[in-house]
Order: structure tokens, then C-alpha cells, then sequence
């Protein structure tokens, strides 16, 4: 078929393979109903920082709020990002030369990428992990190469390093890791990130860190930034928002933070692809970073975070329910019970009122049989009703 006579009507290549994000579609299943359980999405229940809000509203006044520059975010947020990230890593950071702030940690990782990678590169990523992270590997023209974490009944989650270290190869040019994980909730402990170190610096690797959910760390886990360990600051890029620790999902509002090498070709991507961060987002992200309580606030919520967690996992200890480590999420798998996440989505839906969504799209084959929930946006009382819930079905 000739171009004009339909040529315009076929999807570019870029898009082959990318499957749709099933999130959408869970929820819009879900409506409003009351009654179901909304575990489909990662939306929390816990306010946003009192005096981010405050500061939100006082920007909406502010002439300087409504406007495109500077491009790479307002010099304060950039200042405090850097300053963000300097701290929890143990390095210095220009925020002039070594900060972009970004329309949400998302855009953030794909000008990451863009300005990393070819196409025809290889990136390395976890199975599973984000769609958002994979899919857009596969916008940038990269391959993204799958290294599997592996679920232990005794010791949880735990990333196969060895299949990290066999997916590295001559087109490979980046790392792209989500620490805690997303969906699984796995967490790199200390020995791990010195293997992803050592890979990074042998083989002349960027390591795209996605920092969003970097210190909602549960049981006690201690905190690491990979950019502290010995030639990482050189090599990594941190994509942080205030979407996940500080609740504040709706302000679209993020950094990249590292080396200035790098930094002048992220700063150029980002303004040919979104412009500039949401203006009258970034005070409230700036009151949010700054504010003296922060990292208490954080603490507290991650208290609350792991309460629920745990909520979960008693109520559905008699199911093939996957524990995470941190973050918003876990899995349950949902091959033993002889079905694909996607059938029991829909039976969940349909004859408990649970939502949840399958992760088909979020790695490889093993993928379609995992079902993630989402534990943040609901109360413990209502988390306890899951094991009734799944007995309907089950």
C-alpha cells in the first residue's frame, strides 16, 4: 500500500511490541464504586505536606509561577533537588550545572535515556519492573535486556546478578534501575549495589537510577545511594520527584541530578520534549524538599506504608502472596492457583470488588502471571477484607 493510500494510517515502528498500560482500564472498570477495593493504581490516601500545599496555593497568584522559565526549573528548586540528592548520596552537586527539574520523575527518565542511549543500544533492566521504565527503553530505539529477580519463600526478593552480569554486552550502555522495585517491592541490599557498581565502572555504564521510591524502605532496611559508592557519582543519573515520598502525585514535579558531562544533553532533551517542569508546581515541591520536618514526615508515612503492607500479607497468608521490601506494591503470582494475573484480575473485579492490575506489560513471560497490588491508597480496616475477598474467588 502505497503512503497515500494509507501509509499515514500505519503506526510507526517505534510502537511495535508496546503493548497499552492495563492501569486505565482496571480502573475505569472500577468507576466509583465505594465498595471496591482500589488496589489498581499507585495513588496514596496520605495528605501531601502542609506547606507545600500552602505554598501551592500562594504560586497560583504568582506571576513567575505562570510562565515557561527558566527551562530547566526555577534556580531554588534546582538549588534544593541538588542539595536532596547531595545528601542522601554523600555528594556535591552544582545545581546550575548538575540539576534539571522535569514534569514528574517520568518525563525525567525518559530525557534520561534520550540523552544516554542510541538507537540499537542495549539497556539493562529488571524483571519486572515499571512499564514506564521498559516501554519507553523501547521509544528511546534501545533494547532493554531482562535480568530477573528471583523470589525466595525464605529470603524474599532477590535480583539474579549473575543474569545482570550475562545481559551485558557490546551494544549495552546503561543500567536502568528502580530501587525499591516496582511492582515487586524487591530491594537492593548493599552487596548488590556493589555488584551493579562494579559492572558500571568494568564496562562504561551509565546507571539510570529511578529514585522515586528510594526511602520507603520497610523491616528495618537500611538506606544507600549508588551515586556514593566509589565511581558512581560520574556515572549515575538520579530521576527523583515528590510524587511518592511527599504524596504529591498531582504536581508533576521531578530532577535529574549528576554529572555535568552529561547534564547539558538531558537539559537539551528536556526542553524539546516538555519545555520546562509545571510552574505552579515546583513551590510546593521546593516547600516540600526544604520544609525541617522532612525527612521525619517521610519516616512517618513509610511507618504507616509498612503497617498496611503487612495488613496485607496476614490477611492473604494463605495465598501465594509475594512480600515486598519497600515500596508501594507487591505481587502475588498467581500460577499456583492455575490462573493468568489477567483472569484473576477480572474474576477479583467482577466477584470480590477488588481492583488490581496484571503486569503483562511489565517484563517478561513470568510477567503474566504476576498481579500487583497497590497498598498505599486504602486503610488497614479495609485491607483486612482482602483474605474474604480472594476466598470468593478462590
Amino acid at each position: 500500500m502505497s503512503g497515500a493510500e494509507g501509509g499515514a494510517r500505519t503506526p510507526p515502528g517505534r510502537l511495535a511490541g508496546i503493548p497499552g498500560f492495563d492501569i486505565d482500564g482496571v480502573a475505569r472498570a472500577a468507576e466509583s464504586d465505594p465498595g471496591i477495593l482500589r488496589l489498581e493504581n499507585l495513588d496514596t490516601d496520605l495528605r501531601p505536606p502542609a506547606a507545600a500545599v500552602a505554598a501551592t496555593r500562594a504560586a497560583l497568584e504568582s506571576p513567575a509561577a505562570n510562565s515557561y522559565l527558566p527551562f530547566t526549573g526555577r534556580a531554588d528548586l534546582r538549588a534544593a533537588a541538588a542539595r536532596h540528592v547531595g545528601r542522601l548520596s554523600g555528594q556535591d552537586y552544582d545545581p546550575d550545572r548538575e540539576c534539571v527539574v522535569t514534569a514528574g520523575g517520568t518525563e525525567g527518565l525518559f530525557n534520561a535515556l534520550l540523552a544516554t542511549v542510541d538507537p540499537g543500544d542495549e539497556v539493562v533492566v529488571t524483571d519486572p519492573t515499571y512499564a514506564g521504565m521498559l516501554q519507553r527503553v523501547r521509544l528511546a530505539g534501545a533494547r532493554p535486556r531482562l535480568a530477573p529477580w528471583v523470589f525466595d519463600p525464605a529470603g524474599g526478593w532477590r535480583l539474579d546478578l549473575d543474569a545482570v552480569a550475562g545481559c551485558v554486552g557490546d551494544r549495552t550502555r546503561a543500567l536502568f534501575i528502580m530501587n525499591p522495585s516496582m511492582p515487586s517491592g524487591g530491594v537492593l541490599d548493599a552487596g548488590d549495589w556493589a555488584v551493579v557498581a562494579e559492572l558500571c565502572r568494568r564496562h562504561d555504564l551509565w546507571l539510570l537510577y529511578n529514585a522515586a521510591m528510594e526511602r520507603i524502605l520497610y523491616d528495618g532496611r537500611p538506606y544507600l545511594h549508588p551515586a556514593g559508592l566509589p565511581g558512581m557519582r560520574e556515572r549515575t543519573l538520579t530521576v527523583g520527584s515528590v510524587s511518592k515520598e511527599h504524596r504529591m502525585i498531582g504536581w508533576r514535579t521531578g530532577w535529574i541530578v549528576g554529572p555535568a558531562a552529561v547534564m547539558a544533553a538531558v537539559a537539551k532533551v528536556g526542553i524539546y520534549n516538555v519545555v520546562t517542569g509545571v510552574g505552579i508546581g515546583q513551590p510546593g515541591a521546593l516547600a516540600a524538599l526544604t520544609a525541617a520536618d522532612e525527612a521525619d514526615d517521610v519516616a512517618a508515612c513509610v511507618r504507616r506504608w509498612e503497617r498496611r503492607r503487612d495488613t496485607v500479607l496476614e490477611a492473604l497468608r494463605d495465598y501465594p502472596v509475594r512480600p515486598a521490601a519497600g515500596g508501594w506494591s507487591l505481587l502475588v503470582d498467581a500460577r499456583p492457583l492455575g490462573l493468568t494475573a489477567r483472569e484473576l484480575s477480572e474474576r477479583l473485579l467482577a466477584r470480590a470488588g477488588v481492583a488490581a492490575t496484571p503486569m503483562d506489560a511489565w517484563g517478561g513471560p513470568d510477567a503474566e502471571y504476576q498481579l500487583r497490588l497497590v497498598f498505599s491508597n486504602e486503610p488497614s480496616v479495609r485491607l483486612q477484607t482482602l483474605g474474604d475477598r480472594f476466598s470468593r474467588v478462590l
